[in-house]
């Protein structure tokens, strides 16, 4: 997977953009999020009951501090994760990944700017 090279900051709103763009594109991620690379399909974006924002991720590959990673299409690799915690946030080349429980109402926005049609 080619990626472009790493940058030292983002604002929020470039963060916000790249994750927008991959939703719209259904293409994924890799960013930095707790000290651990991981690499994600953003599904959903908007801002969480109190206000932050933040986005539901299918996490399909890298690390993880609260599971280790399924196999793909598993239901337990979706990650709530507030954007102001990610950090190099970066477009990458691949296929998208999701469970098959993406239909089940999600709990992680609760006011939605965009998501995965």
């Amino acid at each position: 997977m080619a990626s472009t090279p790493m940058r030292l900051f983002q604002t929020d709103s470039e963060k916000f953009q790249i994750v927008k763009n991959a939703i719209l594109r259904k293409s994924p991620v890799s960013a930095i999020y707790d000290g651990r690379t991981r690499l994600l399909c953003p599904h959903v974006l908007g801002r969480s009951k109190n206000g932050g924002v933040q986005a539901l991720f299918y996490q399909f590959g890298g690390e993880s501090n609260s599971r280790p990673i399924e196999p793909d299409g598993s239901p337990v690799n979706w990650r709530c994760l507030a954007l102001d915690r990610l950090s190099n946030v970066q477009p990458i080349q691949g296929d998208w990944h999701t469970a098959p429980n993406h239909s089940r109402p999600q709990t992680c926005v609760k006011h939605i700017y965009v998501e995965v049609t």
